[in-house]
């Protein structure tokens, strides 16, 4: 069935624009702003605690809210922007982000500052969901893997600014300062995406045809393209049967008990498997190699000097995630780069001299980032129909968010027991199953369209159906 709700097809057909970057610009300044709030964190409770404002037992509880709530957001955002749209769900929650922030530079006490923290922990874990999830169904297929990477970069140099800032505001005007910083800049981003247009893809597949083509016209427009556009009649004789087609079977396919359908329960498998893996490895060796370091004799300065050295490693995953992300693909890209993050980490423990320790260090975390940029950020929102598309992702989302809960404490388990040796055995681990999982199991997505991936799973829906008819055109 042909339509002019071809609307994948045309998206993918245009020109790389203003229009792409724009929207990759609004998007990862929301995203930005989520991740300088999650950094900032050591700072500002340092300074409570040295301000006798908190102690260690509360500020556990803060760190530990942070990740309830980002577990809970990274939920519902799957369910809220799978039902209302894409564009209701990243305004909501950056809505609610930048309204707590606000509200935590006020607070009162500590007790306070947990809750609001809570509140701000729902809007964090929802933007991580809605912002990759809309950025895969706007940009052309020969582009998407790399847009992910880029988007990626950005929002981990956040790490640096919120480190930096608090080093110059903290110690002279409070912390309550890099609150009021990062919920005023939420604020003024989510008037900024106002002018952001729902995702075509995502009206489409809610029988919104008329919607979908007006928004993608407009789009065409802005990037200089109108060969793609199809004629009126065909799209009016198109857009009947559409609307007929998703009132009876999209509705089915869109339930949450589709993602452990038979068709797609390898893709919740593979999606799930390399967050959990993710958060697993980060949570492990980036937060925790500080307290290594310092476990095995260096002192607090020089550990942390030589994290930094380490955590520079980051930037440079992430630009050689842009420059293979098209070429070498996300499926075996995960796969490569968990065995190569193996073969440092079983070299690691191995590691006498200073400059030893810090190579490897940065080349683990180098292989961490080049794993961030092709899951969390390409990988995980592709695998699913546009239908079950942020649900999918949440799912995933979540799942890494509650095993990022237990982590600290089965790093803190193996290392008292095994070591450094212990920690590395448990993120080779986690790293063998994921290559594993991901090599049997995974979908190579690589300059495909959405459509295209889709069908391969066996979706019946009318986009898939639409991807086979342009994959067989082509």
């Amino acid at each position: 069935m042909q339509m002019d709700v071809n609307i994948g097809a045309r998206l993918d057909r245009l020109p790389l624009s203003g229009f792409h970057w724009r929207l990759l610009g609004l998007i990862a300044a929301g995203m930005y702003f989520d991740s300088f709030d999650i950094y900032i964190a050591g700072t500002v409770l340092a300074a409570m605690v040295h301000s006798g404002e908190s102690t260690l037992s509360l500020n556990a509880t803060f760190v530990s809210v942070t990740f309830i709530g980002m577990m809970t957001g990274a939920w519902l955002s799957g369910l809220l922007g799978d039902r209302f749209g894409r564009r209701f769900c990243y305004q909501f929650n950056l809505g609610i982000y930048g309204f707590a922030s606000i509200a935590a530079a006020l607070a009162p006490s500590i007790y306070w500052l947990i809750f609001f923290r809570l509140v701000m922990g729902v809007g964090m874990g929802a933007e991580i969901v809605v912002g990759y999830g809309t950025l895969s169904e706007f940009i052309p297929a020969d582009w998407r893997g790399r847009f992910g990477t880029i988007l990626n970069l950005i929002i981990n140099t956040s790490l640096f600014l919120s480190t930096f800032l608090g080093w110059l505001i903290v110690p002279h005007y409070g912390w309550r300062w890099m609150f009021a910083i990062a919920g005023c800049g939420a604020l003024v981003v989510w008037f900024l995406r106002k002018s952001m247009p729902e995702s075509p893809r995502w009206l489409a597949s809610r029988g919104r045809a008329d919607e979908a083509r007006q928004i993608v016209e407009r789009i065409e427009t802005a990037c200089g393209s109108t060969a793609s556009r199809t004629s009126s009649h065909s799209a009016n004789a198109t857009e009947s049967s559409t609307r007929e087609f998703y009132s009876t079977e999209t509705t089915e396919a869109g339930r949450l008990g589709a993602l452990f359908s038979r068709r797609l329960l390898t893709r919740t498998i593979t999606a799930i498997t390399v967050l959990v893996a993710l958060f697993t490895v980060n949570y492990a060796f980036v937060s925790w190699i500080p307290t290594f370091l310092v476990k095995q004799g260096h002192s607090v300065s020089n550990s942390l000097g030589i994290t930094a050295l380490m955590f520079a490693g980051g930037p440079v995953g992430s630009l050689i995630a842009f420059a293979l992300a098209e070429h070498l693909g996300r499926k075996w890209g995960i796969v490569l780069f968990s065995l190569v993050c193996v073969g440092f980490g079983i070299a690691y423990p191995f590691a006498q001299s200073a400059v030893a320790i810090t190579a490897l260090g940065f080349a683990i975390t180098c292989c961490i980032y080049v794993l961030s940029s092709f899951s969390v950020a390409t990988y995980v929102p592709e695998l699913f129909p546009t239908e079950l598309r942020l649900r999918g992702s949440g799912l995933a989302n979540t799942a890494g968010r509650a095993v990022s809960i237990v982590v600290p404490y089965a790093v803190a388990s193996a290392f008292m027991r095994f070591g450094i040796a212990g920690v590395l055995t448990l993120i080779v681990g986690t790293l063998l199953v994921q290559a594993l999982i991901v090599g049997v199991l995974g979908a190579e997505t690589k300059q495909r369209s959405l459509e295209a991936i889709a069908a391969d799973a066996g979706v019946t829906s009318v986009e898939a159906q639409e991807g086979s008819a342009t994959a067989a055109i082509e």
